[in-house]
Order: structure tokens, then C-alpha cells, then sequence
């Protein structure tokens, strides 16, 4: 597949040079946003959910890369403990969310319960339509509290989710993406859509609304997601601000000795 599909017909897949040209300007889009978080205390939490292959992965890099870790926190929770499944289901998510200056991006987050737990029998109906009917006020809690809470949901087309499965199957670099479940959920691409379904009709709120990426060609994709996210926050622009470097120090007769530790092999 070399297009996706479009409102106005088809059109070709964006091209590498334009995508870093634009990712460049929203990196430092998301810098002026990270100061801005810093400054003011904000706190802002960031939900991926989607298709198997969608990109979520893709796009947390794309977002994380050229800003701080210790203000862009990703979450990317385990299966739960023993001691987990007993508990409250939101109640492991509950210390992740963020507090004042923090950005938390969930990698997969208490959906779970929604998606991939409801389709491949990992809860019960009772437990789903349980967690369906209480999230929705769970997450006005949430935003009440003062968190701009950004739900989104990735979506790819069956084709282009073969095609990539298909191409992490002998790729080394891929390989460790493909799991047992990713294989199961496969073959069950219409019963996730029924769970994506009614999902979206049970918590989509006027407080959390759920935002739809199209993700077959993923540059776009990114790209929309993420001035999507920018649009959302009321950050500022960030002031360039003249930066003199100080005078170097001089080395006072100092010399550089012969280093006695073990250096790595160099074979490039």
C-alpha cells in the first residue's frame, strides 16, 4: 500500500523530508509546551489506545524525543499481580496520573478493560460493563481535579495491519513486537471493533471526549496527533531568550594523561 484513504480520494503517503521538516517545528512546539507545564504547575494526561500496529509506540516517541523526561513521563503498565487483580481495577492507575508540571502519556491505560481484556476473556461481561459505567466518572473526577486529560484512539486499516504484521515476522528490530496476544487479537478484528464500539458510545464524554487518528500512513498521523495535543493546552509561546557562551577555561598546566581504563573495541 503506497496511499490511504482521504476524504478527497486518495494521496500518496508524506514523504520523509517533509514529515522531519514539520516534526522539527512541532518539537519545539512541545518544548514551549514543557516550559509552560513547568512554570505554571499544569497537568496534563495523554491516553493512546488503538488498533494492534496502530503506531502508538510511534507516536510517544515522536512526542518524547526532544523533551525532558523528568516533565514527559510514559507509562506502559505490566499485566497486573495477583495482588493487582484483587484490588480496585483504576486503582494501579491512580499513582500514575500526574501531579503539578507533569505530562503523562498511558501507553495502553485503564482501557485495557475495555479492549483487549473484554475480547480476549481476560474479564468478565459483568466486570466490563461495570468498568463502562463507572469510568466516565472516574474521569470527571480526573478532570475536575484540575488534569487536562487527552484521550486518543489510533485506528489502521485491516490491510495496513497485515501488512505490518507481516513485516515484523522476519525483521530482528521488530521481531519482539509480536506477541502471542498480538497474534490472537488478530484474528478477532471485528470483535475489537465492537469493543471499540461501545466504548466510544459509553465514554464519550463532554469532559473526556475520545480523538480518532488515522494512522495507515503514519507520518501523517503523527504529525496530526500531535498538533492535536498542542492545540488543546493554553501554553504559551516559547521566548527566545540570547545565550553568550562564558569564556573557556584555561588548563593552568594541566596536560591530559595517558588513560589507563579499558576502551571499547572500534570497529567502525
Amino acid at each position: 500500500m503506497s496511499k490511504h484513504k482521504h476524504d478527497d480520494g486518495p494521496i500518496p503517503r508524506m514523504r520523509e523530508k517533509e514529515y522531519q521538516h514539520e516534526l522539527r517545528r512541532l518539537h519545539g512546539e512541545l518544548v514551549a509546551m514543557q516550559e509552560w507545564v513547568k512554570r505554571t504547575g499544569a497537568k496534563i494526561c495523554v491516553v493512546l489506545e488503538g488498533r494492534d500496529t496502530a503506531g502508538k509506540g510511534g507516536v510517544i516517541k515522536a512526542i518524547t524525543e526532544r523533551v525532558s523526561p523528568r516533565v514527559f513521563r510514559v507509562v506502559a503498565l505490566p499485566a497486573p499481580t495477583e495482588r493487582e487483580r484483587s484490588q480496585l481495577f483504576l486503582q494501579r492507575y491512580v499513582p500514575h496520573l500526574p501531579g503539578a508540571g507533569d505530562v503523562v502519556l498511558f501507553d495502553r491505560s485503564w482501557y485495557n478493560r475495555a479492549g483487549v481484556e473484554r475480547v480476549l476473556g481476560f474479564c468478565t461481561p459483568e466486570q466490563t460493563e461495570q468498568f463502562l459505567r463507572t469510568v466516565p466518572e472516574v474521569e470527571r473526577a480526573i478532570v475536575d481535579s484540575g488534569v487536562i486529560l487527552l484521550k486518543y484512539w489510533l485506528e489502521v486499516s485491516p490491510d495496513e495491519q497485515t501488512r505490518r504484521l507481516e513485516g515484523r515476522i522476519n525483521d530482528p528490530r521488530k521481531v519482539w513486537k509480536l506477541s502471542g496476544l498480538d497474534l490472537k487479537s488478530y484474528s478477532r478484528w471485528y470483535d475489537y471493533s465492537r469493543a471499540r464500539d461501545e466504548m466510544f458510545r459509553t465514554t464519550d464524554t463532554a469532559w473526556a471526549p475520545w480523538f480518532v487518528a488515522q494512522t495507515d500512513d503514519k507520518k501523517r498521523g503523527r504529525l496530526n496527533l500531535i498538533s492535536h495535543l498542542l492545540s488543546s493546552v493554553p501554553y504559551e509561546p516559547l521566548e527566545h531568550r540570547k545565550v553568550t557562551l562564558p569564556k573557556p577555561q584555561k588548563p593552568n598546566g594541566y596536560r591530559e594523561p595517558a588513560l589507563s581504563t579499558h576502551h571499547i573495541p572500534e570497529p567502525f
